[in-house]
């Protein structure tokens, strides 16, 4: 009795291409097995009937950026050694095919490989909502970090308690020698939106600034949902679900 062997080495033999080409046409999505596509090169196969779609091809795939959606108590932070095992939640988790926004008019497929090989790019402190960006883009990934200084985020923000006299005043003010974990504050333009949410507009955010700005004048946030990274805003994109970044937008 013959052992079962890697889906690549099967479908190399098939093909009669090299190992690395067949793990190519695995990864970008052409491969079947008894009918269900399969995108691991190492899946295990013994005699099942295994199809490469015609409209398969070794060019190289596209580096694609995603949009989320990330609802609160996700964890999506790039700090070195930070990790949230303990609640089992993060952003990442839910860049599935399951969980494409059916507004996503890119017309790309979903590969498993978009979203494995993707970098988060905005970070976004875990009781938070809104916009984060993940990328394969070296270009978009440079823009979002290189600059960041002076890339403008707008943020929603629920606030309890009250806010001490002139307290408006100093949080547009805050970038004229004030200091947050040792950098001067960037810029900040902050209103009122009613009289429990508070807009904010400032560039170079960093996860945990808006909190430390709220509680300097006396005020505690409930919740706190970003709603618009540059030139890119969540738009309909709903809690959960994400979209792929059309050629055409940029940050």
């Amino acid at each position: 009795m013959t052992e079962p062997v890697r889906l690549a080495k099967r479908l190399a033999e098939m093909r009669g291409c090299s190992r690395s080409e067949a793990e190519q046409y695995i990864e970008g999505g052409w491969v079947s097995v008894d009918g269900v596509v399969v995108e691991e090169p190492q899946f295990r196969v013994h005699h099942q009937t295994i199809t490469l779609s015609p409209d398969a091809s070794l060019l190289a795939l596209a580096p694609v950026t995603v949009l989320l959606h990330k609802p609160a108590g996700y964890w999506a932070s790039d700090a070195p050694g930070a990790s949230n095992a303990s609640a089992g939640k993060t952003a990442a988790q839910l860049l599935t095919a399951a969980n494409r926004s059916p507004d996503d008019r890119s017309g790309i497929r979903p590969l498993k490989k978009h979203f494995t090989g993707s970098e988060l790019a905005t970070p976004l402190a875990t009781p938070a909502s809104g916009l984060v960006v993940f990328t394969q883009d070296w270009r978009v990934l440079r823009k979002l970090r290189e600059d960041a200084r002076v890339l403008e985020h707008e943020v929603i923000v629920e606030v309890s308690g009250e806010i001490k006299p002139g307290g408006l005043e100093r949080l547009n003010r805050m970038d004229h020698g004030f200091t947050f974990k040792g950098a001067l504050l960037p810029p900040a333009k902050v209103s009122w939106q009613s009289e429990a949410r508070l807009r904010f507009a400032l560039k170079g955010e960093v996860p945990g600034q808006i909190a430390y700005m709220c509680d300097s004048v006396g005020l505690k946030i409930e919740a706190m949902k970003r709603l618009r990274v540059g030139r890119m805003s969540l738009s309909q994109l709903q809690p959960g679900q994400w979209r792929y970044l059309m050629p055409y937008e940029r940050f």
